[in-house]
C-alpha cells in the first residue's frame, strides 16, 4: 500500500463531519415530532412493524435463554432491541407452547424468565438451523429501502467543501478537482500511479467527503437466516457509546431510531492483496453456524477500497468482470449455504488503486464502466519541500531549508530519484531512529545520507524506492 502523502493529517484530530453536514446526523438522530426530520427506522410497535414473524422472535429468544439461562424482560428486551411490548407477547406464545416459564421476579417486580426442557429441545433446533445470536435482524427489504434513503449520491459534495476537507494535505487542486466530482457522482474511480505517490492515503481519506452518520442494521434477515453485517472493525459508531445506547433504550420508547440498527460514520472497508473472490460472497461459519456479510456489503452507504490491484491471487479480469453488474445496476447477488439467492443494493463508492497503468490490467470495454481514471505524479520541488517541512514539525525539529535543498538537489536530484510524498517521512524517519540510538537530537546531512542508504536497494537507481 502506498504512504502518507504528507503527515500533518496525523498531527491533528478529524474534520468535524456534523459541521460539515449536520442534516445527515440530523435525519438519522431526530424525533419524529413534526419539528425535524423523521427516524430513517422508526422504532416498530409491533411484529408488523418489525417485519418478523411470530416463530422466528420465539426461536431467538430462545437462543438467547439458552446461551444465558435466566433472564428477565429488561434483559430479554436489550438482548433482542425490540420493544417491550413485543417481547411480552412473544414470552405469552412461548409459555402457550410449554417452552418457557417464569421463574420469579426482580425487586422492582420485572418478571423473570427461563426454558423449559422442551424449550431447551426447541433452541438446539434453532441453533442448528441458525446459529445468529443477537439482536432481531431486519428483513431484506427494510433494509433496501434504508440503503437507498442513506444513498452516498443524496448528500451532494461542492468544490468548497472538497477542498476544506483537503485543506491539510498537500494535494494538487487539480487532483482534488477530479476526486470531487467522483466522489459526487458515486461512480468507480481508478486511482494509479508509481508506488509512494499517496494512491492509498488519500483513497482513506476521501472518507472525508462521506459527511454524516448512517444506520448500520446487526443482521438482515434472508430466508429466515440471519446474515450478521454489523463489523466493529469497520463500522464506527458516532460516539463511543452509540452501540450500548441502542441496546439499552427504556422498554416503552418510541422515540428515535429503530436500536436494531447502530449509528455510524459511513464505512470504509479497504482489502488488498489478500482479497480473495470467496471474500466477495457470504461468508459460512461451520462451527457457528452464522452467515457473514461479504465485504462491499459491509461497505454499503460507504465506500470500498481495493488496494494494491494486480497482486491479489485470482486474475485481474475475474476480479473486474464481478463489478460489472454491481457497478451498472447498483445491485449485488449473493446467496446463503443453502443456495437460496438473494438481491442487495449495492450504493458503495468503489475505489481501485494500482500501482499499474489501467491499460495493463483491463481491457477498454471495462475500463469505460470507471468513470474516472486519475493519475498520481510526483512531486514537484516547491510541494516536496512543504511535506518536508511538515514532517519536521511532526517530529518537533526546525524546518531546515537547507537539508530539504540537500534532500532534493545532492541526493534526489544527482542520483535521478523522483520526488514522492512518502519519502520526507521515512527518511526523516530513519535518521531519527540513527540519532537516537546515538544519544543525538540534531539532524544533520550525514544522518540523512546514512537514512538513504538503509532506504532504498540500490541508493544509485532510479526506481527503486520500496513499495510502501
Amino acid at each position: 500500500m502506498d504512504s502518507h502523502f504528507n503527515t500533518l493529517s496525523a498531527m491533528q484530530s478529524p474534520l468535524n463531519e456534523a459541521a460539515i453536514h449536520p442534516e445527515l446526523f440530523a435525519s438519522v438522530s431526530s424525533d419524529s415530532d413534526g419539528h425535524g426530520k423523521p427516524p430513517l427506522a422508526v422504532r416498530p410497535r409491533n411484529l408488523e412493524d418489525a417485519g418478523l414473524s411470530e416463530l422466528y422472535v420465539a426461536d431467538l429468544i430462545s437462543k438467547h435463554l439458552f446461551e444465558r439461562g435466566v433472564l428477565d424482560l429488561h434483559e430479554v428486551t436489550r438482548c433482542v432491541a425490540l420493544p417491550g411490548s413485543i417481547v411480552e407477547s412473544v414470552f405469552a406464545f412461548l409459555r402457550d407452547e410449554g417452552r418457557a416459564e417464569v421463574r420469579g421476579a426482580t425487586p422492582t417486580g420485572v418478571l423473570r424468565y427461563a426454558l423449559t426442557e422442551r424449550g431447551r429441545l426447541a433452541a438446539q433446533e434453532a441453533l442448528l438451523r441458525d446459529g445468529y445470536i443477537g439482536p432481531a435482524p431486519v428483513p431484506l427489504a427494510q433494509y433496501t429501502a434504508l440503503v437507498a434513503r442513506q444513498a452516498l449520491q443524496q448528500q451532494g459534495i461542492d468544490r468548497d467543501t472538497v477542498h476544506a476537507a483537503f485543506s491539510d494535505i498537500m494535494i494538487r487542486p487539480e487532483v482534488l478537482d477530479q476526486l470531487g466530482p467522483a466522489m459526487h457522482s458515486g461512480r468507480a474511480t481508478f486511482i494509479h500511479g508509481d508506488p509512494g505517490t499517496g494512491k492509498t492515503f488519500i483513497a482513506r481519506r476521501l472518507a472525508r467527503l462521506m459527511a454524516g452518520g448512517v444506520l448500520i442494521p446487526h443482521a438482515i434477515l434472508v430466508a429466515d437466516k440471519a446474515v450478521h453485517l454489523y463489523d466493529g472493525g469497520v463500522h464506527e459508531p458516532v460516539d463511543d457509546t452509540q452501540a450500548e445506547v441502542s441496546l439499552n433504550a427504556s422498554l416503552y420508547l418510541d422515540r428515535g431510531h429503530d436500536p436494531r440498527y447502530v449509528l455510524c460514520k459511513r464505512p470504509v472497508v479497504v482489502v488488498g492483496g489478500e482479497l480473495t473472490m470467496d471474500m466477495l460472497e457470504v461468508q459460512y461459519d461451520t462451527a457457528t453456524r452464522i452467515h457473514h456479510a461479504p465485504a462491499q456489503l459491509r461497505a454499503n452507504n460507504g465506500m470500498l477500497i481495493i488496494d494494491d490491484l494486480g497482486r491479489q491471487r485470482m486474475r485481474t479480469e475475474e476480479l473486474f468482470n464481478r463489478w460489472i453488474v454491481p457497478m451498472e445496476e447498483r445491485r449485488d447477488f449473493l446467496s446463503l449455504r443453502s443456495g437460496q439467492h438473494f438481491q442487495v443494493p449495492f450504493n458503495v463508492a468503489l475505489v481501485f488503486s494500482s500501482n499499474k497503468h489501467p491499460h495493463e490490467l483491463a481491457d477498454q470495454a471495462f475500463l469505460r464502466r470507471i468513470g474516472y481514471k486519475i493519475r498520481f505524479e510526483p512531486l514537484n520541488r516547491d510541494e516536496y519541500t512543504v511535506i518536508w517541512q511538515q514532517e519536521c514539525q511532526h517530529n518537533d525539529l526546525p524546518a531546515n531549508d537547507a537539508l530539504a535543498r540537500f534532500m532534493i538537489e545532492d541526493m534526489h536530484g544527482r542520483l535521478g530519484v523522483p520526488l514522492l510524498p512518502c519519502h520526507p517521512r521515512d527518511l526523516i524517519g530513519l535518521a531519527m531512529d540513527r540519532l537516537r540510538y546515538l544519544g543525538q537530537h540534531n539532524l544533520t546531512e550525514e544522518a540523512l545520507r546514512w537514512a538513504w542508504q538503509n532506504y532504498f536497494v540500490e541508493p544509485g537507481a532510479a526506481g527503486e524506492e520500496r513499495d510502501s
